[in-house]
């Protein structure tokens, strides 16, 4: 029997972990669960799979939780509880656990999978800030405690089971899909329109807001090129995008001789999940089979990455290294939290990244301090700027409702 970590237990992708391992109750124990802010939730969760460990956002929540809990009648000796970065580093740590799930959204993860690292854990990694920020560091640190780390995001999933076709040495490229998000046909000129609503609505998957709003502009796949590079060993220049809007094709790999293995399933995450659960095994899924006779008709279209520009920030960062991927995250990360906000608008958020990174001077990123230090200094500089364009945006809106009120009165 494995025994689990889940780190971001309360996200989609923890959610779909325990029902993996809830569908597999012989193979899985789960012995730490680690939450955000939603307590009823994690709450819920702690009941079903009574762990040794529970960890949430921070102290507020904690003690929400622990009422839940007590109202529920949970047996609280069961279960220690923490909480905040600590807290979550415990969990990944936890001595029990031999693999740790990790998909703790955004910079929270790096820390608490780079210490599960540490400690000898194997790492079934959705959390792709890590690798962005940290590849270098976080790759050398598999190899030398020699554990795996097994993706579970679709795209580099597909790629890790297509690589059983070949050898590393007759991958010639590989080939990343994308559904192409909300507005894959939108004219670049409406980008300054576009609505919160609008590009949180993604026309295939659900996911968190901070994702799905990466998906919108395509820094998601960008964010997800420096995650394979990393993970596969290959340059940027052999990394290429292919927009999929069937997201049926969930990536591929092209050897030397012109082959290309395609992976293809139906648009379910517990899928990916449990291929990296049980690898090097398979087992059977309660999912239905990919219905070969009805699909779609298929596509591949290039991405334009004049008009999604985070694209080409992405494999900027990839290709410069050091500590200027780590910039691009936390600049991204802010940005994207503006939005959300309604801070900012869509079209401003690639323009506040690339200012950021223009500003930077690039580090080697050696160790952990030198990346945090990037990551800091970046979030530091990209909140500056998105409370002066939102400073400008309120005295312009503000000029502009004083302008229309006066010729109301005239």
């Amino acid at each position: 029997m494995k025994v689990l970590s889940v780190l971001g237990s309360t996200g989609s992708i923890g959610t779909n972990t325990l029902k993996v391992t809830a569908a597999l109750p012989e193979q899985f124990q789960v012995a730490g669960l680690s939450g955000g802010r939603n307590a009823s939730l994690l709450a819920s969760q702690i009941e079903q799979v009574c762990p040794e460990i529970a960890s949430c956002a921070d102290e507020p929540t904690a003690r929400e939780l622990q009422s839940v809990l007590r109202q529920r009648g949970y047996p609280m000796a069961r279960t220690r509880f923490v909480h905040g970065m600590e807290g979550h580093i415990e969990v990944s740590c936890h001595p029990k656990s031999s693999m740790v799930l990790s998909a703790i959204s955004g910079a929270a993860g790096l820390l608490p999978t780079y210490y599960a690292l540490e400690n000898g854990k194997s790492i079934a990694l959705a959390n792709k800030e890590t690798l962005v920020m940290a590849g270098e560091l976080i790759m050398r640190k598999s190899r030398e405690k020699q554990v795996e780390i097994l993706p579970v995001d679709s795209e580099h999933n597909a790629i890790h089971q297509c690589l059983r076709g070949g050898r590393r040495e007759e991958v010639r490229r590989l080939i990343l899909t994308a559904s192409g998000g909300p507005f894959r046909e939108t004219p670049k000129e409406k980008f300054s329109s576009v609505t919160l609503e609008q590009a949180l609505n993604h026309p295939t998957w659900h996911m968190g807001r901070k994702i799905t709003i990466d998906s919108a502009t395509l820094m998601n796949k960008g964010l997800e090129v420096i995650e394979a590079s990393w993970l596969f060993g290959i340059p940027p220049g052999e990394i290429d995008i292919a927009v999929h809007p069937q997201s049926i094709v969930h990536s591929m790999v092209e050897f030397s001789d012109g082959s290309i293995l395609a992976q293809l399933g139906v648009t379910d995450m517990r899928l990916a999940i449990q291929y990296a659960l049980t690898y090097p095994e398979r087992r059977q899924s309660p999912l239905p089979s990919l219905d070969i006779f009805r699909m779609p008709k298929l596509e591949f279209l290039e991405p334009d990455q004049e008009k999604f520009r985070c694209l080409g920030l992405a494999y900027r960062a990839l290709r410069n290294g050091g500590t200027l991927p780590a910039v691009l995250n936390a600049a991204n990360e802010v940005a994207v939290e503006a939005f959300l906000n309604r801070r900012i608008a869509f079209h401003e958020i690639p323009q506040i990244i690339e200012s950021v990174m223009d500003a930077h001077p690039i580090r080697e990123s050696v160790d952990l301090e030198t990346i945090l230090k990037a990551d800091a200094w970046a979030r530091t500089e990209a909140e500056a700027r998105t409370s002066s364009r939102h400073t400008l945006r309120t005295a312009s809106l503000g000029q502009a409702s004083r302008f229309r009120a006066k010729n109301l009165r005239s």
